[in-house]
């Protein structure tokens, strides 16, 4: 039986940990979605091997796309973007529905691979799964109450003047680990909904549930080629599909040197449209007018949440220096109260991850920083890739803990004294992904919140999103912004057309 057939059956975390057990080193085979199917290789394959997060033993076996495998795909949503692109807003809509109805159908079952394949706790999954429902349910509805501007020509009444929007064409859309499902669908739902077909690359190190996605366009009846799944890596796959020459688009997320690399690939492409979501080292601010029973869990959620592998995590804590004293120690104890690993937190999600980690962790044992909770995980991981939650103090700002992305469950604890010591501390780094501030000033609000230099800023919340908003960052942490009206211009091209009567 093959693996799709297999694998969407198992809808428990006990029937799928039983079928994973049961084949030992004979991991299910994933096979690329292209025009429509599931289908053959290049040969000869090289099969990439994802470990499980949990235990540390091979969990799927994924093919390494090769550029024909690319071009295959490619070929694929070209032609289908023939007739895609015309189809009707209603057309687009009902097939989005029905593809968030499935998802709606099968959520537990997203839900389990999501968990085992990541190593996110299965709550956390479930959570994500609902978001990519959504992604698909909203863009949906989003295309069938557009706007746009009409206007007279000032001084030429007979002329009149108005936006018309096109799909761009073909999209290369690559998305990362730590939100597998989630994070693609916010790429595939308003590339569909806006009439551009697609070649979805999603992470090597998490594949199946982009995998079992494949199964929900096949029985949406979504056409054949509008998306296509090629699953490899990024320096070979993702750089064949990037450099494609009839892919008009890359919607990517992941980390800076990527993006980088991906706005080198394409320098000479001037016209193709590029939207980068990179990384993030995020500050949370905490001000002595706060309720420390009220921001110590929201600062703990926001550092270690998902393990703390999530971009938009709160990395960076500074704490006026008033509340300072208490708070780090409340901040300790409610992380071990509520983030304890293998019940409310999982595994980080690789043997290379986890190491890069410690590395960050090594260092600031040598820069002699504080830890006040969590210590240097074992040089080699033990059945599984465990890190506790870590909390720190002591280290310089100039520090590369506190001034790199980490993407793990390690935040650091700094004192501030004024408003504009804090709005500095904030800046101080070359990202601009997200910050959080915590006071119950209304003024202060506005007035830090608008000066961190961040694409997204929360006030005493965290990780609330409106899907219509812009999402995107600053700096170093990408360029452009999706959701919405953004993802719009993301995905289209704008004309201009001024009609006059003679």
């Amino acid at each position: 039986m093959d693996a799709i057939s297999t694998l969407w059956k198992l809808d428990t975390l006990e029937s799928a940990n039983d079928y994973l057990t049961s084949h030992g080193s004979n991991a299910p085979r994933l096979q690329h979605f292209i025009d429509g199917s599931f289908g053959r290789h290049s040969e000869p394959v090289e099969w990439i091997e994802p470990l499980n997060p949990r235990s540390g033993k091979l969990l799927v076996q994924i093919p390494s796309g090769t550029v024909t495998d690319v071009d295959r795909a490619v070929d694929a949503a070209s032609i289908a973007f023939l007739t895609w692109s015309k189809t009707s807003r209603q057309e687009r809509s009902q097939v989005l529905m029905r593809i968030s109805d499935i998802l709606s159908e099968k959520k537990e079952l997203f839900a389990v691979w999501e968990s085992i394949d990541q190593g996110k706790t299965l709550a956390r999954a479930r959570v994500e799964v609902e978001r990519a429902i959504s992604n698909f349910r909203y863009f949906a509805t989003y295309i069938l109450h557009e706007e746009g501007a009409v206007r007279y020509v000032d001084g030429q009444p007979s002329t009149l003047t108005y936006e018309h929007r096109s799909p761009v064409g073909v999209f290369g859309l690559i998305s990362p680990w730590n939100m597998p499902l989630y994070l693609l669908t916010w790429k595939i739902a308003p590339c569909l909904a806006f009439g551009c077909t697609g070649v979805a690359k999603p992470s090597e190190v998490t594949s199946i549930t982009a995998f079992l996605l494949g199964e929900v366009f096949r029985q949406a009846k979504l056409p054949a080629g509008v998306m296509n799944l090629v699953f490899g890596d990024g320096p070979g796959t993702g750089s064949a599909l990037v450099k494609s020459s009839r892919v008009r688009g890359v919607s990517f997320t992941g980390g800076t040197s990527t993006g980088i690399r991906i706005r080198q690939d394409t320098v000479a492409d001037i016209g193709k449209h590029l939207s980068l979501e990179l990384g993030g080292k995020n500050p949370a601010l905490v001000f002595d007018d706060v309720d420390l029973t009220k921001a110590v869990p929201l600062a703990a959620r926001a550092a270690f949440e998902n393990s703390g592998q999530i971009c938009l995590c709160g990395s960076r804590i500074y704490v006026q220096r008033a509340v300072y004293g208490k708070f780090l120690p409340a901040l300790v104890e409610y992380t071990q109260n509520h983030y304890k690993l293998g019940e409310t937190m999982g595994p980080v999600v690789s043997r290379e991850h986890y190491l890069k980690i410690r590395g960050y962790l090594v260092q600031a044992r040598e820069e002699n920083a504080f830890f006040h909770m969590g210590d240097v995980p074992n040089e080699e991981p033990q059945q599984g890739f465990w890190i506790a939650p870590t909390v720190l103090s002591n280290l310089p700002t100039s520090s590369r803990v506190m001034r790199e992305e980490i993407f793990g469950p390690v935040v650091t604890v700094w004192p501030f004294d004024t408003e504009e010591e804090a709005i500095a501390l904030a800046n101080d780094n070359p990202n601009g992904l997200a910050g959080i501030v915590m006071t119950n000033d209304l003024a202060r609000m506005r007035r830090v919140g608008e000066r961190i230099d961040a694409g997204l800023v929360w006030v005493n919340s965290w990780l609330v999103r409106e899907l219509g908003t812009g999402f995107g960052g600053m700096k170093a942490s990408g360029t452009g912004r999706e959701g919405g009206v953004h993802s719009r211009d993301v995905f289209t091209n704008l004309r201009t057309l001024h009609v006059s009567h003679f």
